[in-house]
């Protein structure tokens, strides 16, 4: 840090408290918006910082007029974050972040119009992102990360002033997004549930009001929440809705949003274009559409291996594994065309020796019990139309239509 004479540092610390007024009493939401967003790592805070550092107590400073004193309580816990977090005391610049935010959201609360709606999604963002600093901070000292679930607390609250009748209520959705990221970060996707009651059922809310890009967050997340419980037209319709509707220069996104819809589609029958798994680097998902093509059981289950670290952390690896039952369909369905292709009149007759000679050729070691248990499956869930003549160890199918298509629906459960 370059050397700051005590007359400079003041000159510094008194600019923003004039900048930070200013864009107050002129509802300058813009301004204001850049004099929060402390993690932008932005010159002038950065500056701003090393000036503070100077003065060490910058709330004299503030209490010497009444423009600044009247925002004390948001400025003053502000410069002690501001001041910590240059010096990379991130559990310290949490905290008094924190408390300048609870001043920020009263003050908040009390203005009539919505104009700092801006400045308080900066609030929401840098309150979470700050508290997963100060928590890996705590956790490489050997202590308990708690300032994420902090945050959370505190976005509650702001959501809890959101919703409500009034222009307000539109920010609603962009510090629920917020919510989830906190929720799914912690491994507490169950307390999603209380925001999206409030945004689906109370009267005050009409999603179309919504910002566009909130939407398509939140669609995001609750498609997301779908696929973990396993409710997958609701998930295909909001996981799409998402696809559809997010900004399509935004690569990294739309990556995002296929990492879930993939799989849900996949469930559903649908399989994607390997040109569009490899523009998107989602090449993870190569393999287990080759195997659902070719029915090749090997093959979906070393993809399931290679990639099983990557699919259990996206929490799709329970849906990836239950499309073995698709393959099955296949391998049958192939052994089926083949047998057709050599003697039309038995085709629809598949012994169970012959499935199993296919599943050694694939390196697959099953006996003729788990065979039949499969198939019984199979036509149970609607993948096989047809009966097993269990004496005869013979598959007998359906001459109408004997692999009914998914038609974009879930294998019935």
């Amino acid at each position: 840090m370059a050397y700051i004479s005590m007359g400079e540092a003041h000159r510094r610390v008194t600019d923003y408290l004039n900048r930070f007024s200013d864009a107050i009493s002129s509802q300058d939401s813009s301004s204001l918006k850049q004099l929060l967003a402390l993690s932008s790592d932005s010159p002038s805070l950065l500056s701003l910082a090393d000036a503070l550092n100077v003065i060490q107590d910058a709330s004299r400073v503030i209490r010497q007029s009444d423009k600044y004193s009247q925002y004390g309580e948001i400025v003053t816990p502000l410069f002690r974050s501001l001041q910590n977090y240059r010096l990379g005391h991130l559990v310290d610049s949490y905290q008094a972040f924190e408390k300048s935010a609870n001043a920020f959201l009263q003050e908040f609360r009390n203005w009539e119009s919505a104009w700092a709606l801006e400045p308080l999604y900066v609030i929401a963002y840098e309150v979470r992102v700050l508290a997963e600093r100060a928590d890996r901070e705590l956790s490489s000292t050997g202590k308990t990360p708690e300032k994420l679930k902090g945050a959370g607390s505190f976005l509650m609250k702001a959501f809890g002033v959101l919703a409500v009748k009034g222009p307000k209520r539109v920010g609603a959705l962009h510090v629920a997004c917020q919510l989830f990221k906190i929720y799914f970060k912690l491994g507490t996707v169950h307390l999603c549930r209380s925001v999206i009651r409030s945004i689906e059922t109370a009267r005050i809310f009409d999603f179309e009001e919504f910002p566009v890009r909130d939407k398509v967050t939140y669609m995001y997340y609750t498609g997301r929440l779908e696929v973990f419980n396993e409710n997958f037209p609701a998930a295909d319709h909001k996981l799409s809705y998402a696809l559809k509707h997010c900004n399509p220069r935004s690569e990294s996104n739309i990556r995002m949003i296929l990492k879930y819809l993939i799989p849900v589609k996949l469930s559903m029958g649908i399989l994607p274009k390997i040109s569009l798994l490899e523009w998107y680097n989602l090449i993870e998902y190569s393999d287990v559409v080759q195997a659902l093509k070719r029915g090749d059981l090997r093959l979906l289950r070393r993809a399931l291996q290679e990639h099983e670290d990557q699919f259990l952390r996206s929490g799709v690896y329970l849906v990836l594994e239950k499309l073995e039952l698709q393959v099955y369909q296949r391998l049958i369905k192939k052994i089926y065309i083949i047998q057709k292709q050599k003697d039309p009149s038995k085709a629809h007759q598949v012994k169970l020796e012959v499935i199993l000679k296919a599943l050694k050729w694939l390196e697959i070691d099953m006996d003729v019990d788990e065979a039949e248990c499969i198939i019984s499956i199979l036509i149970y869930k609607n993948l096989v139309k047809g009966y097993l003549a269990h004496k005869s160890k013979v598959v007998v199918l359906s001459k109408q239509e004997p692999f009914p298509k998914l038609n974009g629906k879930p294998v019935n459960s």
